[in-house]
C-alpha cells in the first residue's frame, strides 16, 4: 500500500490540478504551452525546446521559450545544422526513447573540446541541461529539453529524480499529444535536408566510409579512445584513420561555415 502522506499536503493538491489540466488538454495545440508551466512548476529551469526526432531528418521544432534576441543562435543554428552533433540527437539515433537524461551523462568524454561546444553550445550559456524523452510514435521520439543557466546553475539530485518519476505521465501525455497534432507536422519532419546529404558525403572523395565516421565521432567530441568504443575498433586504428583523414582540419569549425 503507498504512503498516502505525499499526497495530503498543499504542493501535492496545486501538482494534481496542473496535471488535471495536461490531462483534459492533451491534445490540444495549447498543451505544449501547458506542460512549460507544469515542469517550471517542478524544476525551475531557464529555457525548454520541445523537438520531434525521426531517424535522419532535420528536427521539428514544437515549442520554446526563446526570447528573438537568443533565436538565431539558440533555434536557428540548432535546426539548420548544430543538430548533427547533438549528443541528444545521437541518444535518440541510438534508440534511447524513455526517462530523463541528463546532457553530461550522453555527452562524449570530451564534449567541451567538440565542434558542437565551440561553435554552438558555449554562446547558449547553459550550465546544465535535462533531456525528457518519450516514443510518441512508432518511429517518432519527442524530447524535452529544459536549461538551466547561471553560476551554479546544476540540476540537483532531488529535481533529477523528480523528473525521472514524473516522465512515464510526460510519455503518456506527449503520445496523446501527437495523436491528435502529429498529422499537422508530419509533412516538415520527413523532409529530408541538404545539411544531412552534406554530412553523409562530408569527404567522400578523399575519406573511407570508416574514416568519415571516425571524423563524426571527433567532431562530436569523442576522444580516439571514445571512438574506438563507440565504433568496437582498436584506438590505433582510429589513430591510423585520424591521421590519413588530417583530423583536425586546418580550418576549425568547418561544419559551421
Amino acid at each position: 500500500m503507498i504512503s498516502p502522506d505525499p499526497f495530503a499536503t498543499a504542493d501535492s493538491q496545486a501538482w494534481h490540478q496542473r496535471l488535471a489540466q495536461l490531462i483534459r488538454n492533451a491534445g490540444s495545440s495549447s498543451f505544449p504551452s501547458l506542460l512549460e508551466q507544469a515542469l517550471y512548476e517542478l524544476a525551475g529551469f531557464d529555457t525548454i525546446l520541445i523537438n520531434t526526432y525521426k531517424g535522419q531528418h532535420r528536427p521539428l521544432l514544437v515549442h520554446d521559450n526563446y526570447p528573438p534576441e537568443r533565436r538565431e543562435q539558440g533555434i536557428e543554428r540548432y535546426l539548420s545544422e548544430a543538430y548533427l552533433l547533438d549528443p541528444f540527437f545521437k541518444a535518440v539515433h541510438d534508440g534511447l526513447d524513455r526517462s530523463a537524461h541528463r546532457l553530461r551523462e550522453l555527452a562524449p568524454d570530451r564534449f567541451e573540446n567538440s565542434d558542437y561546444f565551440h561553435h554552438y553550445y558555449r554562446a547558449l550559456g547553459l550550465t546544465d541541461e535535462v533531456g525528457l524523452f518519450a516514443r510518441v510514435d512508432g518511429d517518432v521520439v519527442m524530447v524535452v529539453s529544459l536549461g538551466f543557466r547561471g553560476d551554479g546553475a546544476r540540476v540537483t539530485r532531488r529535481v533529477m529524480l523528480a523528473l525521472r518519476h514524473v516522465t512515464p505521465v510526460i510519455d503518456a501525455l506527449l503520445s496523446e499529444y501527437w495523436k491528435w497534432q502529429g498529422h499537422s507536422f508530419q509533412a516538415s519532419l520527413e523532409e529530408r535536408e541538404p545539411v544531412e546529404a552534406a554530412f553523409e558525403s562530408f569527404g567522400q572523395e578523399a575519406l573511407t566510409q570508416r574514416e568519415r565516421e571516425i571524423v563524426r565521432y571527433l567532431l562530436a567530441g569523442h576522444s580516439t579512445k571514445s571512438a574506438a568504443r563507440e565504433l568496437d575498433i582498436s584506438d590505433g586504428t582510429v589513430r591510423v584513420h585520424r591521421k590519413h583523414s588530417k583530423y583536425p582540419p586546418a580550418k576549425p569549425g568547418a561544419l559551421y561555415c
